[in-house]
């Protein structure tokens, strides 16, 4: 029963840390005021370009690398309609899911059902692996977790005690008044836009090179929609990620679980989605002012504008 219960947890840190990658970069981007409804389509980016660079050179870490760069590069369309056209943020995000998706179908369709002959294999922590149970856990995974939760904390701590993370904060707030503070709002609001892809392409990465090693058209499966609603969930702070993201892993693993007492898979195919609709109408029903979300989220920024 032991062994059951870590095999369990350890499989909910592997299925929630794409969650929380992604997660990190949508808090940072909606924080500077702009919505990204595109994570979808450029985890799918650097899911592809993670696979195709790794399966060229025998590399992760330079897969890794690339998607990264991958999904930077084609966040900045959305950063460019968002932020120096002021086009509608919601039509903006679906167009970079489609395209994204799109892209990726088509630079990924040679290499559906080839399999990697290297992966990111789990990096166990000399030591610490041996603690019992939690060694096993915690500190016999993948980079990515760990990378994962470095970064959350980096995140955290960058937009409460930095004056970079009051810029950020301030511009999701109120723009005009951080641009009286000789603040360049656009600036901040492509950089946060840019890094939130990159972290995004760093989750789809995590899919095709570590959670698994292939490429299959679609393997992100809805989980970039469940990060904007983890990020509603986290109330836009990258430590309640942690929790929303490895929730929602569990959520993933107990699909699994429970397949044994007959469930139709297709319903325990539902399950993340449905409580990712649970999650969404439960934070609906409160108080708006609790809830912490930037003022001007989703509000293109018009300079000269009262």
């Amino acid at each position: 029963m032991e062994e059951i219960i870590v095999s369990v947890l350890q499989r909910t840190l592997v299925a929630g840390t794409p969650l929380l990658l992604g997660t990190i970069g949508e808090v940072l981007c909606e924080r500077s005021g702009i919505l990204n409804l595109g994570v979808e389509g450029v985890m799918s980016m650097g899911a592809v370009t993670a696979f195709i660079v790794t399966f060229a050179t025998g590399s992760p870490w330079l897969g890794l690398a690339v998607a990264i760069l991958a999904g930077m590069l084609i966040s900045i369309v959305h950063a460019f309609a968002s932020v120096t056209l002021q086009s509608n943020q919601v039509v903006s995000g679906l167009a970079l899911t489609m395209l994204g998706l799109g892209i990726s179908g088509l630079l990924g369709k040679p290499y559906i059902g080839t399999p990697l002959s290297v992966k990111m294999n789990t990096l166990p922590i000399p030591g610490l692996v041996d603690i019992p149970y939690i060694g096993r856990i915690f500190f016999d995974q993948s980079p990515f977790f760990y990378m994962a939760m470095v970064l959350a904390f980096i995140a955290w701590f960058i937009l409460v005690h930095t004056s970079l993370g009051i810029k950020i904060r301030s511009t999701g707030e109120n723009p005009r008044a951080t641009e009286t503070q000789g603040v360049n709002v656009s600036l901040v609001k492509y950089l946060c836009v840019i890094i939130g892809g990159g972290f995004s392409g760093m989750a789809g990465a995590n899919l095709s090179i570590s959670y698994s090693k292939s490429w299959i058209e679609g393997m992100t499966a809805g989980r970039g929609w469940i990060v904007v609603a983890l990020t509603i969930f986290a109330l836009w702070n990258p430590t309640r990620a942690v929790i929303g993201a490895f929730l929602f892993g569990g959520i993933f693993v107990l699909q699994y679980l429970i397949q044994p007492f007959g469930i139709s898979p297709n319903l325990l195919a539902m399950l993340p989605y449905l409580a990712t609709l649970v999650v969404l109408v439960a934070i609906g029903m409160r108080d708006s002012n609790k809830l912490n979300a930037p003022a001007m989220l989703g509000e293109p920024y018009k300079r000269g504008e009262r």
